[in-house]
């Protein structure tokens, strides 16, 4: 039988992974601001690279990007290390707890049928370990399920969409009480006889912090449900009202709202304050105080001066305009077309200050006329640009990275 290999281009350690990462900082850091984008073209990692081509292969040899088409993204695997270790990964992930647990109870039975006490040493430390982790993951799911179902119910304008992802959620909480629920079974039940021979201190600490952290899971799990149920009931209640607004629609184009339903009944029995007409109060002053305060002395000359000024003042016709001043006189001004500049730009590929100082203009073009170019573009067609937080230095001016989309 034929024998095959697969050899994946690795790195040979730890110190030859970390200078990497670390060379390459600069684009690493910016494709994972942008990692929710699919459209990181190689074009800007080139610019990144200072036009490197060798760095950009280095890192698609050693499979820490991938591309795809004319487009680049993290390896998933990299992708998903940064996410966990900067804690801004969203995916609720239970099977691993899940797994853990399978883990936690294989290596308890191996601990007691082991007589090497060096092995038996190893799959302590593996279940201390695996505990430690349960604890971290589960804090860790229950956090990225509260910020998941706030950002959803903000975020999401699909009614369909937006109950049965909360719907969804609402499954994968009661995934992680189940597993709390099995955690704390194990530690509690799972094997009496490891937890009383397991004579370890570091042990005992680890269990009664594990249980801890499940508690305090255990009371956001029940808060979380509780502004699951209000989120679920107000889109309910939404979606009920945008429904019978939508009937009450087709009934007024159809021409037989009034026949059809009691609207006039209904509306007869409403009285709310925003229909009622606002009320005036006029306010008559006395004549002795007219003639006695000085207040309204003054709010009287006032009046007489505002209706003075309302008298109509004739106007005076103008003079006859002489012929010279009805004679055309033109004046030529040359004009950039700012349309054409964009097109040209966009089908390029530089970045747009490097494309507005060296474009052929057709006249002369002072510095500063070329930056207010680079300023009307980027005002008038924003949306068009891929506009970077990344900033450059030309002389004394500082400028933006900007990019076509």
């Amino acid at each position: 039988m034929a024998l095959f290999t697969i050899r994946m281009n690795t790195f040979n350690n730890l110190k030859e992974l970390f200078l990497a990462l670390n060379r390459e900082e600069t684009l690493l850091s910016e494709m994972f601001k942008r990692r929710k984008s699919i459209d990181y073209k190689i074009e800007y990692a080139l610019d990144l690279l200072e036009g490197n081509n060798n760095k950009l292969d280095f890192l698609l040899d050693k499979a820490i990007l991938r591309q795809v088409g004319n487009h680049l993204e993290i390896d998933d695997l990299y992708l998903h290390f940064f996410e966990q270790v900067l804690e801004t990964n969203e995916e609720i992930n239970t099977f691993y707890i899940n797994e853990n647990l399978e883990k936690v109870k294989n290596n308890t039975s191996y601990y007691l049928e082991e007589t090497s006490e060096q092995r038996k040493y190893e799959y302590l430390k593996s279940i201390k370990s695996t505990l430690r982790k349960i604890g971290l993951i589960t804090l860790r799911n229950v956090v990225d399920l509260k910020r998941n179902i706030d950002s959803t119910f903000k975020n999401e304008p699909n009614y369909k969409i937006k109950k049965a992802k909360l719907l969804n959620l609402d499954k994968k909480r009661k995934d992680i009480r189940t597993l709390i629920d099995q955690t704390e079974l194990l530690v509690k039940e799972g094997n009496p006889t490891f937890f009383s021979n397991a004579t370890d201190e570091e042990l005992k600490q680890l269990i009664v912090q594990l249980k801890l952290q499940l508690s305090k899971c255990s009371h956001n799990l029940i808060e979380i449900e509780r502004q699951l149920i209000d989120f679920l009931n107000q889109i309910q209640l939404q979606g009920s009202v945008v429904e019978k607004l939508r009937q009450l629609k087709y009934l007024k184009d159809q021409f037989t709202l009034e026949t059809e339903t009691d609207i006039k009944q209904v509306l007869s029995l409403k009285n709310p304050l925003l229909f009622e007409a606002r009320p005036n109060y006029p306010l008559k002053l006395s004549v002795d105080y007219l003639q006695t305060d000085d207040l309204a002395f003054e709010m009287i000359l006032k009046v007489n001066k505002s209706n003075s000024s309302r008298k109509k003042i004739k106007e005076q016709l103008a003079g006859k305009i002489s012929k010279e001043h009805l004679e055309a006189q033109t004046v030529e001004e040359p004009q950039i077309n700012l349309d054409e500049m964009k097109n040209n730009f966009v089908a390029g590929g530089n970045h747009l200050f490097d494309f507005v100082m060296n474009y052929a203009y057709g006249m002369p073009m002072s510095e500063e006329d070329k930056i207010t170019v680079f300023c009307q573009l980027v005002s008038q067609f924003e949306q068009e640009f891929n506009l970077t937080e990344d900033h450059h230095q030309h002389g004394h001016i500082e400028y933006l990275m900007v990019y076509p989309k």
